[in-house]
């Protein structure tokens, strides 16, 4: 049945890692880009892909057991960090990993593949 079909698909993550923000890309990679992109819709892969801005614009809440703390800043001050993410459900890991070569090929970034819990 589909819903048997849909149980055996996994979703994953695939963050872009950059040491710039909003570092731009060649007319090549907006083009590689986009084709991956249209080969995610295509096959009904991709659920969200999007940039994320700065390190710098992030913010640490915790507000854990009575605590009430907001940090500027990101969590982890790293030289490299996420610069965008491609969310994807697809019927095997090896298509993930696929698209994860595909993905840092495209945009000539290094990417992280992470599987999302079930």
């Amino acid at each position: 049945s589909s819903k048997d079909s849909y149980t055996l698909r996994m979703r994953y993550m695939i963050s872009v890692i950059d040491t710039k923000t909003r570092s731009g890309h060649s007319p090549e990679e907006i083009a590689a880009i986009d084709a991956i992109n249209e080969e995610m819709i295509k096959y009904g892969y991709r659920i969200l892909a999007e940039g994320i801005d700065s390190p710098e614009k992030a913010r640490v809440f915790d507000f854990r057991s009575g605590n009430s703390s907001v940090k500027p800043g990101p969590l982890h001050s790293t030289k490299e960090f996420f610069s965008g993410i491609w969310v994807v459900d697809v019927p095997s890991e090896e298509i993930a990993i696929e698209l994860a070569e595909k993905g840092s090929r495209a945009c000539n970034r290094k990417v992280e593949l992470r599987p999302f819990l079930r």
